[in-house]
């Protein structure tokens, strides 16, 4: 080359590698903005059963395996005819532009969880798929070029996209946008991308072909090296999603939490494919002590410091994140072999999501697959001996080691004898924790003093309630009914939250109790049924939970129950469980399904109540609250229906979301706060907030004087003057998050 050229070539040569940086940051910031803007939009026309987005995350799943395939494959062409194949595939892609769904309806015979998928595909295919492959093939494209030097930590700028993407959803799009002007922001950024993919392939030398016969010509990554990154990739996927189940199941059920484990794992990789290596060999060498520290309290429920609890889960996540994505890194192939690296990485980040999004609730009673993570991650991460010694140490003495630790462990959690108190649980803790320092470096032998340490805090008791506890598990979460003593009572706890108590006993059996106690908002509207709609009302109630509001059926009346969750029906419908259905309901009709989707398909004015009780913990389905949702049920309704709404919230007030629709579209409407009196209390009525909307106002006033001397209680909705409620093309919760700056003080002050 002459040195004219040489010196024309520098300058461009300088903008090659942020010119890569950018396309690769662009395309998965765009990926990440595809799966929370395209499920806002087929939210209401599939619904929110969880087979049908269990389904839905498959198609993710596949769409992005697929890129990473295509990637692999398309890198055995000459790489300009990469170029033209790739950029003729963006225009195919281009058709299904601007970014949305099909306007396909859910045939009333088909099955949701099987229409899902083949809905999502012809919608968002093309485009997800030609997208998902930008983080290999730009690294593919930019090692073309050796002077360029090490392509792979370009990875770390993919995913600090797809963290920009992760964020700016909740925090900026979802709330300032409409989805017509999300979809018209996503199609900007299709043709930016389109743009930098172009300048990119012009970038791509006219002999690299002859290049990168060098690196072709290193042996294949063996299929061990394959499985083993495939293991490292899936283990910090699946502690991902089990964080999360974790989290909000056992620690602190709160909106938007799901947006931390995410983020975190997301880092992890920008930590681990960082040029600069000092923080990433730190965490690794950090990694098997913070999974000594938090890995062992994988079964501890975190009543006492959920705070603490929640920070040590997303340390421990991060921590193995990086040491495991690390792993990877170091072991790279040359970059003649990059696409198959990556498509292995994306391999085990499917199996990691398909074992604890789809498996493992079938399998498991509880949250197991929390710990088998944590004890994989353990023999999995990078580890030198404290102890040199013990790296000699006999097989028999280790075994004798690890067996104490279990015996250890069973003593401290279980307390087979009197004399072991609390402190003496510690200190056996304690102990299993310096035999596990002892075996640092020895994986397998780590790994089985960490299971031993687990057991020690709660894990014995946790297998025990698997054998002999009333809990069941369905894809919404995990649920116990138990009983206790003072007073006599059988409870349904949800993960954190209360589902449904049921008083024991000949007198309290059938009496409503928690949130639909006879003096709350609900109590009063079923106890107002015959006054303006006769003996023969039709009462229809979204949310089964353990069927208490049943015991307010009387007889000639019609009732329909509507449940998404299976588990929750054979739960309800259990007399050795709770006996308010089959005592005082027992021909209510149970509609199984998406409510929303059910209600669309009753016949007009076939309801004169309506009941919706479908918002009192962390998860909020907001396609149940949107303006669309309140015509289904306003269809639904008699003229002189009413409808009532359960908005008892810990975070999110939902009182401006019902304001803004009243105002807007002629509903009157009512709010009821009930607080329980003592006596009250004792027999097992929680605070409730309750609001009644009605297409007529004399059934409002006919309602709230039925209401005798709680008639006060109701009053007029506040809205807000800058809040214009929920669509289904525009909603967020992020306007609505109550008190927010008060819940670490909160929950810090429950720090152990």
């Amino acid at each position: 080359m002459s040195t004219t050229a040489t010196a024309g070539a520098a300058p461009v040569g300088r903008y090659v590698r942020p010119l890569f940086l950018l396309t690769i940051l662009t395309g998965s910031f765009l990926l990440f903005l595809t799966q929370p803007m395209v499920a806002r939009m087929a939210l209401p026309r599939l619904g929110g059963a969880p087979a049908v987005w269990n389904s839905a995350m498959l198609v993710y799943q596949a769409l992005l395996l697929g890129g990473y395939a295509y990637a692999h494959f398309l890198a055995r062409l000459a790489p300009r005819r990469q170029a033209g194949v790739h950029l003729a595939l963006f225009a195919v892609a281009a058709l299904w532009l601007p970014l949305g769904i099909g306007g396909g309806v859910l045939p009333p015979e088909a099955s949701p969880a099987l229409w899902a998928p083949w809905f999502l595909l012809s919608s968002i295919g093309p485009l997800f798929f030609i997208v998902s492959a930008q983080a290999p093939l730009m690294q593919r494209w930019y090692a073309l070029d050796f002077g360029r030097g090490d392509p792979y930590p370009l990875y770390a700028a993919s995913n600090l996209g797809s963290f920009a993407g992760l964020l700016s959803y909740p925090l900026l799009v979802e709330p300032l946008m409409s989805l017509q002007q999300q979809s018209l922001l996503w199609t900007c950024g299709y043709a930016l991308l389109v743009l930098l993919v172009g300048l990119c392939a012009l970038t791509v030398p006219p002999g690299a072909i002859e290049e990168t016969e060098v690196d072709q010509a290193e042996a294949a990554p063996s299929l061990r090296q394959l499985l083993r990154w495939v293991a490292l990739a899936a283990v910090p996927s699946g502690l991902m999603l089990s964080t999360t189940t974790h989290l909000t199941t056992d620690i602190v059920a709160m909106p938007l939490l799901w947006v931390v484990p995410l983020g975190l794992y997301l880092l992890s990789f920008v930590v681990a494919f960082a040029e600069r290596r000092r923080a990433a060999d730190l965490i690794t060498i950090a990694a098997p002590f913070i999974l000594l520290i938090g890995g062992g309290l994988a079964f501890s429920s975190g009543a006492r410091g959920p705070f603490f609890m929640a920070t040590l889960g997303l340390l421990l996540l991060f921590a193995v994140g990086v040491a495991l994505h690390s792993a990877m890194y170091r072991t790279r192939p040359a970059a003649g072999h990059l696409t198959a690296f990556y498509l292995a990485m994306a391999v085990g980040g499917m199996v990691g999501g398909v074992f604890c999004a789809l498996i493992a609730p079938t399998v498991f009673d509880w949250t197991y697959e929390h710990p088998l993570l944590i004890l994989a991650a353990a023999m999995l991460v990078p580890q030198s001996a404290l102890i040199p010694w013990a790296e000699r140490m006999p097989r028999w003495l280790a075994a004798t080691i690890v067996l104490a630790a279990f015996l250890l462990s069973y003593c401290a959690d279980m307390k087979p004898w009197p004399w072991i108190d609390a402190n003496g649980a510690l200190a056996f803790s304690i102990a299993i924790s310096l035999l596990a320092l002892l075996f640092v470096g020895r994986r397998v032998l780590f790994g089985l003093c960490i299971a031993a340490l687990m057991l020690s805090y709660g894990g014995w008791h946790t297998l025990d309630e698997s054998r002999h506890a009333d809990r069941s598990r369905s894809y919404f979460g995990v649920y116990s009914v138990s009983t206790r003593d003072d007073p006599p009572a059988r409870v349904l706890i949800h993960g954190t939250t209360l589902h449904g108590v049921q008083n024991l006993g000949p007198s309290g059996e059938i009496e409503p109790t928690t949130y639909y106690a006879r003096r709350s908002g609900i109590g009063h509207a079923m106890a107002s049924l015959e006054v303006y709609h006769g003996g023969h009302p039709r009462v229809g109630v979204v949310g089964l939970g353990t069927g208490t509001l049943s015991c307010y059926a009387l007889p000639g009346q019609d009732w329909r129950f509507f449940e998404i969750d299976p588990a929750i029906v054979r739960i309800a419908r259990d007399p050795s469980r709770f006996t308010f259905l089959s005592r005082c309901a027992p021909q209510a009709k149970i509609v199984l399904g998406d409510a929303r989707l059910s209600l669309s398909r009753a016949a007009p004015a076939s309801l004169d109540l309506l009941a919706i009780d479908a918002f009192s913990s962390d998860s909020v389905p907001m396609h149940l609250l949107t303006r669309e949702a309140l015509q289904v049920y306003r269809r639904a309704l008699s003229p002189t229906g009413i409808l009532m709404v359960h908005i008892s919230n810990r975070y999110l007030d939902l009182e401006p979301v019902l304001a803004a629709a009243a105002k807007r579209d002629g509903w009157n409407a009512r709010i009821f706060e009930y607080s329980p009196t003592e006596p009250e209390q004792a027999r097992n009525m929680t605070a409730s907030v309750w609001i009644a909307m009605a297409p007529d106002l004399d059934t409002l006033l006919a309602l709230q004087i039925a209401s005798a001397d709680d008639a006060y209680l109701w009053r007029p909705l506040k809205a807000r003057k800058d809040f214009a409620g929920w669509t289904d093309d525009h909603a967020s919760i992020l306007p609505l998050l109550e008190n927010w700056q008060n819940w670490v003080p909160d929950v810090m002050k429950d720090l152990p």
